[in-house]
């Protein structure tokens, strides 16, 4: 298996990263693109031509930012639709609206270590919000990223899935105490996990799927953190010299993903500063590096089963 690098960096924006890439005639889903690095990624894709749709929970949010980006960059087409991941309904409404051939499907949208919260089907939030509500997106624009050829899905996770594998006894919590920080590294080995069993699954349609680590970023995102805790750590970063990326810089390697010819017909991987990264003991310096567990491909059969019947068992809501 051949080994993805790149000529890019940590340094390296996703500007530069699309530079001289022509998307015209592609269409692209970004999910939270109202947002962080969903922003800027929405932002280089339509600068390459792409016909870029913002997924976002925040419509007003979504109209700013679109229209901030066709400002800066004439001719850019992006669309706002709303979606909440952490509801099947919308999520389903969403996918009925799409009609068009999908090129590429950004999973960007994402909750962090947030404070105990179910869904309506009694699913823990950030396992909700971050894969279930993810997959079944991806699963109800199936068709769409078929009829396009060559469809691209960037699973966006985080150096934070060394927090924790999938633990399938108790996805949500219901037997152990809470812990906010195991809940998004849950979440984030399942964006991983996923990304290996579409591809081996859905390559044979065309689509192939890569997960993707941003960076060290300080964004919205990390807004559910304890004030002191999110205090300490930026001044611990700080002294440590950690490369922390601007959201621009952060949103290099989804763009990366979505758009280098380096990834043709290549999925399953997991992607940091442009390049495929080492799988290691231990997240090296809280950033670099994936688990094992994060590419098994046992794993990755397992949890899309699971994922599979907790969406057929949920209830649908009544209007």
């Amino acid at each position: 298996m051949v080994r993805i690098d790149s000529p890019f960096t940590a340094t390296n924006t996703a500007r530069e990263v699309v530079e001289g890439i022509d998307l015209s005639g592609r269409t692209a889903i970004v999910t939270g693109g109202a947002s962080g690095i969903g922003i800027e990624t929405a932002r280089a894709l339509a600068h390459a031509g792409a016909d870029v749709t913002l997924a976002v929970r925040d419509i007003n949010a979504g109209q700013r930012v679109a229209m901030e980006i066709t400002q800066t960059h004439p001719g850019a087409v992006v669309h706002v639709a709303p979606l909440d991941l952490a509801d099947i309904d919308s999520v389903n409404r969403f996918a009925n609206t799409w009609s068009a051939p999908l090129h590429l499907l950004i999973n960007n949208a994402g909750v962090m270590m947030t404070p105990q919260s179910r869904t309506g089907p009694g699913w823990e939030l950030q396992f909700a919000t971050n894969h279930l509500g993810h997959f079944a997106l991806a699963h109800r624009l199936h068709g769409a990223l078929a009829a396009a050829g060559n469809a691209r899905i960037v699973s966006v996770s985080s150096s934070g899935h060394g927090m924790s594998d999938i633990i399938y006894e108790d996805l949500f919590f219901e037997r152990r105490p809470y812990d906010a920080s195991q809940a998004y590294g849950q979440s984030k080995t399942a964006n991983v996990l996923f990304a290996v069993e579409a591809t081996r699954r859905w390559a044979g349609d065309g689509i192939t799927a890569n997960a993707v680590m941003p960076g060290g970023i300080w964004t919205n995102l990390q807004r559910h953190w304890d004030p002191e805790v999110l205090a300490t750590t930026k001044k611990h970063v700080a002294a440590t010299g950690l490369t922390i990326k601007t959201p621009e810089q952060g949103a290099a390697t989804s763009v990366f993903a979505a758009t280098s010819p380096l990834l043709d017909g290549i999925g399953g991987r997991y992607l940091e500063d442009c390049r495929e990264a080492d799988v290691v003991p231990a997240i090296k310096d809280g950033i670099y590096g994936v688990r094992h567990y994060a590419l098994d491909h046992t794993s990755a059969r397992q949890l899309w089963d699971v994922s599979l019947d907790l969406l057929q068992q949920a209830p649908t809501p009544m209007h």
